[in-house]
C-alpha cells in the first residue's frame, strides 16, 4: 500500500491513499468486524442462558397516577426493560446526573421498537416523585417514569443500570441487569463516534502515534450554553440544551446555575 502523508499543521490524519488501496484497507478490517460481531451474537446467546430470581411484582412504584404494583409496568407484555436513572435530591434539573440523561434521552426514543417486539419499558429513579415529575415534563419525557424511593433491591438500588424482567403470569422475575459501559447498548452515540476517525476523544482509547490528546471519560456529556464540553458551573447535561426553557441563569456570586 502506498502511503502518502498529509502535511497541516492540524492534528496528524489517517495517511491519504487510493481508492483500491483504501477499499483493500477496509476490507481487512471488515473480517474482524464480523468476527466482533459474531462474538457478540455468542454472548446473546450466553446471556440469554442465564438463570433468573423471582421478585414481589406487588411491590408499589410511583408514578404520574400515583403508587402501582411493579408488575403493572409490563402492561400485559411478557418483557419489560428498565433504565435505573440516578438521581441527586434537591439539585436543579440541569444538577441531575449527565450519563443517566444520556442513556434515559437515547433509550426513550427506542421504547417504541421496544413495544413493537413486545417487550415493555419503564424509567426507574431514586428520587422523590416530587422532583423527579418536574424534571420529566421539562425534558418532554412520554415513556413511564416512576420512584422507587425507600425500595429494597433490585428495584431501589444501585441506580444507572439498565436491567430486563420477565413475567409469567402474576410471577416477576430478574433476567439481567448491567451496568458501566455495560450500559452503552442504550446510547448509539458511543457506536457512531468509533466510526470516526478520532474515537471518542478519550483518554482510555488506543490512537496512533499524533492523533489529538484525549480527555478524562464522559468529557462531552455535559455543555455550556454555546454547545462546550465542561463540567464546570456554567454546564447542564448535554441534551437538555434542545429543551425550551434551558437558559443560563448566573447568580449574584457568579457560580452557574440552571433552571
Amino acid at each position: 500500500m502506498t502511503e502518502t502523508p498529509v502535511t497541516t499543521s492540524a492534528p496528524a490524519r489517517p495517511p491519504v491513499v487510493d481508492r483500491d488501496a483504501w477499499q483493500a484497507a477496509r476490507d481487512e478490517l471488515l473480517a474482524l468486524e464480523k468476527a466482533h460481531t459474531r462474538a457478540g451474537d455468542a454472548l446473546a446467546a450466553a446471556r440469554r442462558r442465564l438463570p433468573m430470581f423471582e421478585l414481589d411484582g406487588t411491590v408499589p412504584v410511583t408514578g404520574a397516577d400515583g403508587p402501582v404494583p411493579f408488575a403493572d409496568l409490563f402492561q400485559g407484555r411478557d418483557e419489560l426493560v428498565v433504565y435505573q436513572h440516578m438521581w441527586h435530591d434537591g439539585d436543579p434539573i440541569s444538577g441531575q446526573c449527565p450519563g443517566c440523561t444520556m442513556n434515559s434521552w437515547h433509550i426513550q426514543q427506542s421504547a417504541p421498537y421496544l413495544r413493537a417486539r413486545g417487550v415493555s419499558f419503564a424509567m426507574l429513579t431514586e428520587g422523590p416523585w416530587a422532583e423527579v415529575a418536574p424534571f420529566v415534563e421539562f425534558m418532554g419525557y412520554t415513556e413511564p417514569w416512576y420512584s422507587v424511593r425507600d425500595l429494597p433491591a433490585p428495584l431501589g438500588v444501585d441506580m444507572g443500570h439498565i436491567a430486563s424482567f420477565l413475567r409469567d403470569g402474576d410471577r416477576v422475575y430478574l433476567t439481567y441487569r448491567t451496568t458501566g459501559r455495560g450500559n452503552e447498548p442504550a446510547a448509539g452515540i458511543f457506536g457512531l463516534l468509533d466510526m470516526t476517525p478520532y474515537g471518542r476523544g478519550e483518554t482510555w482509547e488506543d490512537v496512533p502515534d499524533g492523533w489529538p490528546a484525549g480527555h478524562t471519560s464522559c468529557w462531552y456529556w455535559a455543555t455550556d450554553a454555546d454547545g462546550e464540553p465542561t463540567w464546570g458551573p456554567t454546564s447542564r447535561p448535554t441534551p437538555q440544551w434542545t429543551r425550551p426553557g434551558a437558559t443560563p441563569v448566573v447568580p449574584a456570586d457568579g457560580h452557574g446555575h440552571h433552571h
